[in-house]
């Protein structure tokens, strides 16, 4: 958390707000969220554009006008707030003109913020070994069914949480997806049939597509730039509803333990 939706979010509304601005100067509370050396970063973003802000994966990448790039990855619990109050929470804060900052917060410190530059910036996006953009245009039907193929030992949650197999979902909507498809999360890729393929391939493209319209998901502590939650709390089928019930058959919504995550279904509805 975040995943896809919450830093597509970030990332479309970051660059309605900075986008073409100049950092003025940046301050660093947190050292270890900065992989790089601190007096070196601080002069590498001095009086420097930013040219344009993108996505891969749940990474946010920043274009700066000098030919290099900040790479940041919020983790579990990062936020970028534009003209936010600074908190105990708040470990860098960039200043821009007119008095506009940037804060970046991190209650639980995992995130961070890494330097490329632009020779550098393929070779480090191929040693991550993203798989596909789910809503890119390339990744269809066809080329889903043969990464499955790959895989087929394998329990559907686990691979679709897997960012070498598919960039970006994590735990909410691998759980939103399977619900969708009427797909449990144990289930291994080779029993799968080929309409509950098809379903699983039309719950991505389309649950994704709706969480990033209604902002992302705030079931923890994800908030937009502007500090406000995201809206698809309402929709959510399963996810964190341990115990409650299905709000399509009225059975109890189950939680288990796969690996080191949790996975949210409903025994009647998913098969």
């Amino acid at each position: 958390m975040p995943e896809l939706p919450e830093v597509e979010t970030i990332k479309r509304q970051l660059n309605r707000k900075i986008k073409g601005k100049k950092i003025k100067s940046v301050k660093i509370n947190l050292p270890k969220l900065v992989k790089y050396p601190l007096k070196k970063f601080k002069n590498l973003v001095k009086e420097v554009k930013i040219n344009n802000i993108t996505r891969r994966a749940k990474l946010l990448i920043v274009e700066l006008s000098n030919n290099y790039y900040l790479i940041i990855h919020l983790k579990l619990s990062g936020q970028l707030i534009f003209n936010g109050i600074i908190s105990k929470h708040t470990h860098l804060v960039y200043y821009f003109t007119k008095k506009n900052i940037l804060i970046h917060n991190d209650v639980r410190q995992f995130g961070f913020v890494k330097v490329i530059s632009k020779d550098e910036l393929d070779d480090f996006f191929e040693k991550e070994r993203f798989g596909p953009e789910p809503l890119s245009n390339k990744f269809n039907l066809k080329l889903f069914k043969e990464l499955l193929l790959k895989r087929k030992k394998s329990k559907i949650k686990i691979i679709l949480m897997d960012q070498k197999f598919i960039a970006g979902i994590g735990n909410i909507y691998s759980d939103e997806i399977l619900f969708f498809a009427g797909v449990l999360p144990s289930r291994k890729v080779e029993t799968l049939k080929n309409n509950e393929i098809k379903r699983i391939f039309q719950g991505i493209k389309e649950i994704l597509k709706l969480a990033i319209k209604k902002r992302g998901t705030s079931s923890r502590d994800y908030f937009d730039i502007y500090g406000k939650k995201g809206n698809y709390v309402p929709l959510l089928k399963v996810y964190q509803r341990g115990g409650k019930s299905c709000f399509s058959c009225k059975s109890k919504i189950k939680r288990i333990k796969m690996g080191s995550r949790s996975a949210h279904f409903c025994p009647k509805c998913q098969k």
